[in-house]
């Protein structure tokens, strides 16, 4: 089975013996863990561990084993029952073009030691991503439901600390953009939510060599799904899949060169993506279909920031005095759910996930049905931004606010939002990248891998399995 394969699990395999964890200490002059032997016996043994499956759990102890700060992150439950392990990544170095990040270019970075990989005498970098449900009262237990509530454990080793420039590493889990089936349009013609015209799909088939299907991946080409690679080269053969970026917030390095993060994923604030409008100024991004990117070219990296919230640069573009990060009453994002809606946060920058991903159908796969006539990939987007996010937008500020963007609030005809959000299940790979404070939220060079460090495929659990012990002292 190919590596990005979806591969479920069974019972048997979640609590077998382990495979491949080995004893994995740096050459000289790098210093070994005098106590692995220990901490690979408390790894396998610890009650949030020991169920896992085992290419899972091999990783994890093979972490432990080296050299470390602390142990991969202990899981506690947030309700009465265990949390449950639905999906993990493997991440590696090895899923992407080599970087100065992660490899030594001769002529460029031969003479410097790497920044971000190669640390403890070069041991491979490494990472596990564990994906947990947590079953509270009154909730989904069912991860395919958007409503549900996520954790997301991820550990690293070795990932050197970052010091200069208020730099940090990024994880972002990663959906790449499905081919929807067709529907008849709304009566102006612009496809249903979630959904494309006959129109739309006959257009899709003429290109390429007919990859794009309802239920395929969507390629910008319409050949076979070519996912990042060690063999790409930047800028002429990259990725043809179209990928939404989910991020799982800032990361930096401990004093032995591992790294631990936790992340909450629901639609609570986090299940929300950065403003798409700012990947044609990252450096990754081309201005029309089938073109390399130009944004250094033509001089654009940085160009539009969403500092101030709005929907991009042809949408609402609002005073920085209204909306922006008032000092005496600070942006806060977290400040999403409350029984007073005038209290709620109000100027979030970004939009749910399922938005973005309705966005992205306006821009590629919708060529009959929206802007048949605009070819260009930057209007369209940023086009099709201000129009989607005016569809949830009731108050006419060109921003979803915590009210508007709330699960259980209706809008564009529908009873609720649920549709507005992407399940966990739906984020197919997962990458870790080298940020650097430029202002933007969107990753750095998106959509392109150039500031990757770490990237794997979801390996999907069924059954799930219990992966927690103990209980968290605060399980809100």
């Amino acid at each position: 089975m190919k590596a990005h394969a979806l591969v479920g699990t069974t019972a048997a395999l979640a609590i077998g013996i382990l495979g491949n964890a080995y004893a994995e200490q740096p050459p000289p002059p790098c210093h070994p863990n005098p106590n692995a032997a220990a901490d690979r016996l408390t790894i396998t043994n610890r009650g949030d561990i020991t169920k896992l499956p085992v290419p899972l759990k091999d990783r994890l102890v093979r972490l432990a084993d080296r050299g470390h700060t602390y142990l991969p992150l202990q899981a506690f439950a947030e309700a009465d029952q265990p949390s449950q392990l639905f999906q993990y990544y493997l991440l590696d170095t090895e899923g992407f073009e080599p970087n100065v990040f992660t490899s030594i270019i001769p002529g460029i970075n031969d003479t410097v030691q790497l920044t971000a990989t190669g640390g403890n005498c070069g041991l491979p970098t490494l990472g596990a991503v564990r994906v947990v449900l947590e079953p509270k009262p009154g909730l989904p237990t069912d991860p395919h439901d958007p409503k549900a509530f996520i954790d997301v454990f991820t550990d690293i080793s070795p990932l050197f600390v970052i010091n200069n420039e208020s730099g940090w590493y990024e994880g972002w889990m990663i959906h790449d953009l499905v081919v929807p089936s067709t529907a008849a349009p709304r009566g102006d013609g612009h496809a249903q939510f979630g959904t494309i015209t006959e129109q739309d799909a006959e257009k899709l088939q003429e290109m390429g060599h007919h990859q794009n299907v309802a239920g395929a991946l969507f390629t910008t080409d319409g050949n076979a799904v070519h996912f990042p690679s060690k063999s790409d080269h930047f800028p002429d053969r990259q990725t043809n899949v179209v990928s939404i970026f989910e991020s799982m917030g800032a990361y930096n390095a401990l004093q032995q060169s591992d790294v631990h993060s936790y992340w909450e994923f629901n639609y609570l604030g986090t299940n929300w993506i950065h403003p798409l409008y700012e990947l044609p100024f990252t450096g990754g991004f081309p201005d029309d279909f089938g073109k390399a990117p130009d944004s250094l070219r033509d001089g654009e990296i940085g160009a539009l920031q969403s500092i101030v919230p709005g929907s991009g640069p042809r949408g609402i573009k609002n005073d920085p005095r209204v909306v922006g990060d008032n000092p005496n009453l600070p942006r806060d994002p977290d400040k999403f759910d409350g029984s007073v809606d005038a209290q709620r946060e109000f100027r979030q920058r970004g939009v749910p996930s399922g938005l973005a991903n309705e966005v992205y159908l306006d821009v590629y796969t919708r060529p009959a049905s929206f802007e048949p006539s605009v070819k260009n990939l930057q209007r369209r987007l940023f086009d099709a931004y201000a129009a989607e996010v005016a569809r949830v937008d009731t108050n006419h500020d060109g921003i979803i606010s915590a009210p508007e963007g709330d699960a259980d609030t209706a809008s564009d005809g529908f009873t609720d939002n649920t549709r507005l959000y992407l399940p966990a299940t739906s984020f197919n790979r997962f990458a870790v990248t080298r940020e650097i404070n430029d202002g933007l939220l969107a990753p750095r060079f998106a959509p392109s891998q150039r500031a990757w460090v770490l990237s794997g495929f979801r390996v999907a659990v069924s059954p799930v399995v219990p992966a927690s012990e103990g209980r968290d002292t605060d399980d809100r």
